[in-house]
């Protein structure tokens, strides 16, 4: 296996991608890439700076006429090539994903294949981008309408989901037209390049993509909002970064997609069928060791149900088995790194000096490696900090409840609204509560709600905008009138 791990690490490119040329960043600098369940340096990549990514927004402003003109049948093409060739080599990609990440090689070979379908959906989506015409109310002229390419993009991705984020984002990109120029997250850079390396051998034009790994998100980022030619950003990570890129974006009147932060809250009514409750408990907290903006992060039990929910999300939860991702039989990987393990701990800490009780886990992990205990905590007080807070980790705090108004109550008293979780057998309930609910996504009866054919997004603080469905491909394109007269 070790032999096979340091293969498909050599085999990545280390360098910049910029205007179709793999090269080094200008200063010559570089920064190591970690793997997160040893500590130790998987290789070093180029470090971007400031005078890259202008040649990288260089690259993309010259491409964006040549390649808003390309047939929408070329650009589906190219995304329905580069789909069939992560499928062929999903086992070396979850591979290189799990090296650099942690999570478990079958949840890494499930995000290589959800990553794939987003360019199969928008690659069915290129050509099918329309217009309008229409005759206007007095009969004396005409409406003409047509969809045209935002232009140059700023696209901006987190390390949770490393692959997925980057093709829930290029795929409308190139269906719509657009060029673009990514910046990866520092602590997963290998599958961002990896992906683009597939994407010019599907027949990307050189310069639609360029890729910019660096240590100074902010330095290599706001220049180039704040240039002028870049005409969108999308970005998906915290609600404070989301913050500060809304403020930068403004000076230019930027299109905007934001998808923030999370704080889910996971309703379990008395009436719910408890298997399935729980089955979609572990799904939703412990999909990406629990580090997804989806994640549950509070979980409210009908008080008739906690005590027995409780127990059997316990003996599931302490069942799973810690390890690095890619030895056979882990099902729990490691955090992203110390600061991530750190905070995980700081939040138990806070709601067991509140009076909340560790049912199972509670702490780190052994070995080397960023490892935390899948967690369950019960009595937990809502003055918390993990309730108002992401947690980001392998923790269920459960807090019970007695009342609907009082569940929909304390579910909204956020202000994030990215998704949330109903679990009830009765109809009227799941309407009332899903209705109720402040959040763009709402699971009910299913831990799981990401779908590339559904629009995904949130409201408050958790973001602008909607990814994948069939609106997906909007957030890349501006809709222009022709007013037609003389007819």
């Amino acid at each position: 296996m070790a032999d096979r791990e340091a293969e498909v690490v050599e085999r990545v490119s280390k360098q910049l991608l910029i205007g179709g040329e793999w090269r080094d960043a200008k200063n010559g600098a570089t920064f190591k890439v970690e793997d997160p369940s040893t500590g130790a340096v998987l290789c070093e990549v180029a470090d971007a700076g400031v005078d890259d990514a202008f040649a990288a927004l260089d690259a993309a402003a010259a491409a964006q006429p040549s390649w808003a003109r390309t047939a929408p049948r070329d650009r589906s093409e190219i995304l329905r090539r580069a789909y069939d060739l992560l499928m062929e080599r999903q086992d070396d990609l979850a591979l290189l994903m799990t090296l650099e990440m942690g999570k478990p090689l079958a949840e890494a070979k499930g995000e290589i294949a959800y990553a794939a379908e987003f360019f199969r959906w928008f690659s069915e989506e290129a050509v099918r981008i329309d217009g309008g015409f229409s005759v206007a109310p007095n009969g004396q002229s005409r409406f003409l309408l047509m969809r045209q390419p935002v232009g140059p993009c700023m696209l901006i991705t987190p390390w949770n989901f490393p692959m997925a984020m980057g093709t829930r984002k290029i795929g409308p990109a190139i269906a719509a037209g657009c060029t673009m120029v990514l910046k990866p997250a520092q602590q997963t850079p290998l599958s961002a390049l990896a992906l683009a390396d597939i994407l010019r051998e599907s027949g990307l034009p050189e310069g639609v993509l360029s890729v910019l790994p660096t240590t100074d998100a902010g330095g290599v980022t706001e220049p180039l909002l704040r240039d002028g030619r870049i005409r969108k950003v999308s970005f998906t990570g915290s609600t404070p970064v989301g913050r500060k890129l809304l403020e930068q974006s403004a000076e230019q009147v930027l299109r905007t997609s934001m998808e923030l932060g999370g704080n889910a809250p996971f309703l379990v009514f008395d009436d719910a069928d408890l298997d399935a409750a729980v089955e979609g408990a572990m799904q939703a907290k412990m999909r990406n060791i629990g580090e997804a903006c989806t994640a549950a992060n509070r979980l409210y039990v009908q008080s008739g149900v906690a005590a027995e929910f409780a127990r059997r999300l316990s003996e599931r939860m302490g069942a799973l088995r810690l390890g690095r991702g890619s030895e056979e039989g882990t099902e729990v990987g490691p955090l992203i790194d110390a600061k991530a393990r750190e905070k995980v701990q700081g939040l138990v800490d806070d709601a067991v000096r509140r009076g909340a009780r560790v049912v199972v886990g509670g702490g780190p992990g052994e070995g080397d490696g960023y490892f935390y205990r899948p967690t369950v905590l019960t009595d937990v007080p809502q003055e918390s900090e993990l309730t108002s807070t992401e947690i980001f980790g392998p923790v269920a705090p459960i807090i019970p409840f007695d009342t609907e108004d009082e569940a929909v109550a304390a579910a909204n008293d956020t202000e994030f609204g990215l998704v949330s979780y109903v679990f009830t057998r009765d109809l009227g309930r799941a309407f009332r509560v899903s209705e109720a609910l402040e959040t763009g996504m709402v699971g009910l009866n299913q831990g799981i709600v990401s779908n590339p054919a559904a629009p995904f997004g949130g409201v408050k603080h958790s973001g602008l905008g909607r990814e994948g469905g069939r609106v997906g491909i909007d957030e890349f394109l501006e809709t222009k009138y022709v007013g037609i007269g003389g007819v």
